[in-house]
């Protein structure tokens, strides 16, 4: 049974003692398998995330989902419940500010048929980009104050209404909190414009100017709590003249950042890439992806002269 054929649960709440047996007995009296269980708790907050084969289950959906919320009341946590076969798009929350570029390319992706997913819908904090997605018929939803400081109660309640398979950062310019991260772990994605780990946080293409970087680039990654530090999927990067500008980095680098977004969407919606171990990895079947440079760079690259042959000097640069 593939990844995607498998019901997602997801537990979120304040750590406690005995959580994960509560829950996994309850699965195990309604003959429900485990096929993949991940938890973690960051500041006394705990997640827990389990995909389960629930194709020989004793009870029907409703039964489960009911019997879960239940739990979930005597707990005290935040349980839900996604199978896979509810609908037959995946369904896309996308997240932005003012910046429109990827936003538009992943509506016009998605609009084309190049992406086999719908937009489910499009939440910013500010109200800029509302005239983007109603141009594509997509709900627009802003959560953001007057500072553009995203009220997270409110977004939650949006990606639940909308039940959102991942959750797209297309310039989303706000660090999403623990309560978010935690209950979509592995299923949001941000685009950063610098080779990470390279000049993480604000103003990256201005941390490159300044360092005199002569290759930057932009980074496709998995969302996690620490800041731009999540497991990379992809990655491009583009030639920084001597004379360039902050602007002009800027200019080369927002069409790669649609791209490589676009790239790392896909990947994950067809189930392609997978993280282990804190780190991305492609599967059996997906060798035609090019998740760095094309083939021209390693034509470009030299092959000689090298250490073949040689007492490696220090085993610990591998």
């Amino acid at each position: 049974m593939t990844e995607t054929e498998l019901t997602e649960i997801t537990v979120v709440g304040d750590d406690d003692t005995g959580l994960i047996a509560r829950v996994t007995t309850l699965l195990f009296e309604r003959g429900i398998n485990i096929e993949d269980l991940d938890q973690a708790v960051r500041d006394d907050l705990f997640r827990m995330t389990m995909r389960v084969d629930a194709s020989d289950a004793e009870v029907d959906r409703e039964r489960l989902r009911a019997d879960l919320r239940e739990l979930g009341r005597d707990l005290e946590v935040d349980v839900r419940v996604r199978y896979p076969s509810e609908r037959e798009a995946r369904r896309l929350a996308v997240l932005v500010t003012k910046e429109s570029h990827c936003l538009e390319r992943i509506c016009e992706a998605v609009a084309s048929g190049e992406l086999d997913a719908e937009i489910g819908v499009v939440v910013g904090n500010h109200p800029d980009l509302r005239p983007v997605a109603e141009a594509y018929d997509v709900p627009f939803h802003d959560v953001g104050d007057a500072d553009g400081n995203p009220d997270e109660d409110e977004l939650l309640d949006l990606l639940a209404e909308y039940d959102a398979d991942l959750v797209v950062l297309a310039r989303y310019m706000r660090i999403l909190g623990p309560n978010v991260v935690f209950r979509y772990e592995g299923r949001i994605i941000n685009v950063h414009p610098s080779l990470l780990p390279a000049f993480p946080g604000a103003k990256a293409y201005r941390q490159a100017k300044e360092a005199g970087v002569r290759v930057a680039g932009v980074t496709a990654h998995y969302v996690t709590t620490d800041l731009d530090q999540g497991p990379i999927v992809a990655q491009r990067a583009f030639d920084a003249p001597d004379d360039a500008t902050v602007e002009t980095l800027k200019r080369r680098g927002q069409p790669l950042e649609a791209d490589v977004l676009l790239e790392a969407v896909r990947l994950h919606l067809n189930d392609d890439v997978a993280i282990h171990r804190g780190r991305t990895e492609l599967r059996g079947d997906a060798d035609d992806y090019q998740l760095g440079m094309g083939p021209a760079l390693d034509r470009a690259t030299p092959d000689a002269p090298t250490d073949d042959g040689l007492a490696d000097p220090d085993p610990a640069d591998d």
